[in-house]
């Protein structure tokens, strides 16, 4: 007979990926912005400029699509999967 423990149970479940939607991978500050709101975006674009430990990563865009929602603004600073922004 197989027993379930508590810890199994209370595990991170998986959640597949979610393009529509872009988390920041490691914790710093929103340096540039380049789109705005119901903007037209193409997959591989520059969406923002995320600096962190003096260096600057370039998020772009997964897919090609209308920016939704920008949830930062520029000079802020986000935390490790803080919601950036949201693609329709």
């Amino acid at each position: 007979e197989t027993k379930i423990s508590k810890k199994f149970l209370q595990r991170k479940r998986y959640k597949p990926i979610d393009l529509n939607k872009a988390n920041a991978f490691i914790p710093g500050t929103i340096r540039d912005i380049f789109v705005k709101e119901g903007q037209q975006v193409s997959a591989g674009q520059d969406i923002l400029i995320l600096e962190a430990m003096k260096m600057k990563n370039f998020v772009k865009s997964a897919k090609d699509g209308i920016v939704k929602r920008i949830y930062v603004r520029s000079e802020q600073r986000v935390a490790k999967n803080e919601l950036l922004f949201e693609m329709e």
